[in-house]
């Protein structure tokens, strides 16, 4: 494979690998920048051409701990495709370069001695599409790349920023611990010991999602929905749909299987594609929920265009409760990508004084980076009042 085709689809890659690291971030796994690195290396000392090669270095040096390889192996899949998925373009017998990605397929499991590497797909296709399709909006997607949207979306994970709760436990670093170092001392017959030490618990935040259902939202809402549903799935999240009406879902996204909770979710939603009454159905949310303790220190996202057929001073003031009670308010508008698009709706612009971060919600890689914000990642939009974090 010469130079020129070392750019599958006009995706480096570089940029491919390092897609597929940030998949892995979204999913929960703690691929840190040095970790990225190291990858890349292997990547390029291994055998680049052959998939196994590109899985096991990933998998050496991405993954730091048992809990991250089933995520690991879920991103795998569904970044460079399945084993057996149909090849996109022939595959070229010349000799690749460096990063000369996966032109063969293999299994991920370990060759047995004297096996060869079959002959398969050429998964570089798959994952410099895969790349693509990140940064594409998914009302552009064919049905194809809607299956691979959907299987992406089922290895994301959404936790909240961590806080300090007030229980405590052993540590090595911290406080004194009182009791245990004066049972200690007893144990001891009144001799000599180390100082016991406690330290206290660091636990996610809640997450509240409110994901706008109504006409506006159609295109994007089955995709907000997949990732609530990884969200519900991965840790404390409670999801509400809005539209004509409020609708918990927290127990329909609890399914394991994405297309059973859809089908849940569709049969306990009653106003899909309707109209939308922002300000009224915060207010609803604030008054039997929130105020009393869903939304307190926690993290709310609201999914939504910010069209408001209701008063958009009611959704300010019900912006300004919420903003008063909640860790932090995200708001992700699918619209907010479009070239020379403002918040100059009336219910944006009066939600928007009242939210910490705004960001783009159209996307893959624009929901990794709504995923960063609420876990409060670096590389997340930076909070600030009205800020317009991209």
């Amino acid at each position: 494979m010469d130079a020129a085709l070392s750019r599958t689809a006009g995706v480096p890659a570089d940029a491919v690998l390092l897609g597929f690291v940030r998949a892995l971030r979204a999913a929960g796994v703690d691929a840190s920048a040095e970790r990225g690195y190291a990858f890349l290396r292997a990547v390029a000392v291994l055998r680049p051409g052959t998939r196994s090669d590109v899985y096991w270095a990933g998998r050496a040096t991405l993954c730091g701990g048992h809990d991250d390889l089933e995520r690991y192996d879920r991103v795998f899949a569904a970044y460079f495709g399945p084993s057996g998925a149909p090849a996109r373009r022939p595959v070229r017998t010349a000799p690749p370069p460096r990063l000369r990605l996966v032109a063969r397929e293999a299994a991920t499991a370990p060759r047995s001695a004297g096996e060869s590497e079959p002959q398969g797909p050429p998964t570089a296709a798959l994952a410099s599409s895969t790349e693509v399709l990140r940064h594409r909006d998914v009302t552009e997607l064919d049905a194809a790349e809607r299956a691979q949207l959907r299987r992406l979306l089922a290895a994301f994970t959404l936790e909240g920023q961590t806080r300090r709760s007030a229980r405590r436990r052993p540590a090595r670093r911290g406080e004194v611990d009182p009791r245990r170092t004066v049972r200690e001392l007893l144990r001891r017959g009144g001799e000599p010991a180390l100082l016991r030490r406690h330290a206290r618990v660091a636990r996610p935040r809640r997450v509240v999602l409110l994901v706008d259902v109504s006409g506006s939202m159609g295109p994007y809402a089955d995709a907000l929905l997949r990732f609530a549903h990884a969200a519900v799935r991965a840790g404390r999240t409670e999801v509400f749909t809005v539209g004509t009406r409020l609708t918990r879902v927290t127990r329909e996204l609890s399914h394991r299987d994405p297309e059973l909770a859809m089908a849940e979710v569709a049969a306990a939603v009653p106003d899909w594609r309707g109209g939308t009454r922002l300000g009224e159905l915060l207010r609803e949310f604030l008054n039997r929920w929130g105020q009393r303790g869903m939304a307190r220190g926690a993290v709310v996202v609201l999914l939504s265009d910010g069209w408001e057929r209701g008063d958009p001073e009611l959704l300010g003031q019900q912006m300004r409760r919420l903003h008063g009670l909640a860790h932090q308010v995200v708001w992700a508008n699918p619209r907010k990508a479009r070239p020379g698009y403002a918040p100059l709706a009336a219910g944006m612009a009066a939600a928007l004084p009242s939210v910490d971060a705004f960001v783009a919600g159209h996307s893959l890689a624009a929901l990794e980076r709504l995923a960063a914000v609420v876990r409060g990642a670096q590389d997340g939009a930076a909070p600030g009042k009205g800020a317009e974090g991209a």
